[in-house]
């Protein structure tokens, strides 16, 4: 089982179903379980892999992909999702093409101190993703000022924000129906053979 309620298997998919599957076939060809999750409301999963799509793969976006799958794979830590972190640091260490460096972010996020393999303008960015997962009421206008001092500007400001909060979303989705990777190949991107 790869979720707690039904999702409708690809093969029996039909009419508006199908072309959402069609949509959100991944770069391998399949559809993740985090779509198929969407199965039984197709327009929920028309409006997630847009808002996915925009704000991870984007090529407007300015920031380093690793550095964006980074956020995502430190946003889904501190919410405890598996599934997203076990898509996302894949991502991480496809992008990144340095087994050692994926290693030791890897540690260092486990233990929350991003501190240990980061610094500067990917430091702050970090530890706003971590704020902004755990104590999104704790939020306030200095955490701006810290952001800018340390070199953000404000779109990469806003790039790290809609990463971090389109996986809050995605990490309850996945969360709160029991989805697993069951099934999935694990990662969006190919990995070179």
């Amino acid at each position: 089982m790869s979720a707690w309620i039904e999702m409708v298997p690809v093969e029996k998919a039909t009419g508006f179903l199908k072309e959402m599957y069609d949509k959100v076939r991944t770069p391998h060809g399949t559809v993740d379980n985090v779509m198929r999750a969407h199965s039984l409301r197709p327009h929920t999963m028309d409006g997630h892999v847009t808002l996915y799509r925009s704000v991870l793969h984007n090529p407007d976006n300015v920031l380093p992909f690793w550095f964006l799958e980074v956020v995502a794979s430190y946003t889904s830590i501190v919410n405890n999702c598996d599934y997203s972190f076990t898509h996302h640091f894949e991502n991480v260490r496809k992008l990144l093409k340095d087994q050692p460096r994926s290693d030791a972010i890897l540690a260092c996020l486990r233990v929350g101190q991003p501190e240990v393999c980061f610094d500067g303008k990917e430091l702050a960015l970090l530890r706003y993703t971590a704020k902004l997962t755990a104590h999104v009421g704790a939020m306030e206008e200095s955490d701006m000022a810290e952001l800018r001092e340390a070199g953000c500007d404000d779109g990469e400001i806003l790039e790290v924000n809609q990463v971090c909060a389109y996986f809050n979303y995605s990490n309850r989705l996945l969360n709160g129906l029991g989805v697993t990777t069951q099934g999935d190949m694990i990662g969006y991107y190919k990995g070179e053979d």
